[in-house]
């Protein structure tokens, strides 16, 4: 990547939603130029998608809950069978294996309280490999995004 990839990629991952001519005001490229390397990022796998982000509140969504898990065995088996689940619950946005006190980290965005009670009442059950887990309810976002910093920005 050069530095107009790295300026192109930054301006994406603030608003992919801008279109080629509105990029040009940001990236020194022509439209159809912008276009290929948007284009090249993509088969390159740079980008990997393009999401629209949605306001949990506005979306019946307005439980954010961070979760750590600690499970009983670190077996590949039991860690893929956790993996399938936290990646099939639509609840949960985020999960990271982690090093340190948790085995695991999720974001969960839920509706309500009683709907996040469930979703771990069925993580528990589903996954005896869970032994615990640790809930922290977020007040109110203080920064929220998945922008990745670049080498070169």
């Amino acid at each position: 990547m050069d530095r107009i990839d790295v300026r192109l990629l930054e301006q994406l991952q603030e608003n992919a939603d801008r279109s080629a001519e509105q990029l040009m005001e940001d990236v020194p490229l022509s439209a159809s130029a912008i276009q290929r390397r948007i284009r090249r990022l993509k088969d390159d796998g740079v980008i990997e998608r393009v999401i629209a982000v949605a306001n949990p509140r506005k979306v019946g969504a307005p439980v954010c809950c961070i979760v750590s898990l600690e499970i009983e065995r670190e077996r590949p088996e039991l860690l893929a069978q956790l993996r399938r689940w936290l990646n099939h619950e639509r609840q949960i946005q985020q999960a990271y294996y982690v090093t340190g006190d948790a085995d695991f980290v999720l974001v969960v965005a839920a509706p309500d309280m009683e709907s996040y009670e469930a979703l771990m009442a069925r993580l528990m059950h589903d996954n005896a490999n869970v032994r615990r887990f640790t809930t922290n309810v977020s007040l109110g976002p203080v920064k929220r995004g998945l922008a990745v910093p670049i080498d070169g920005a």
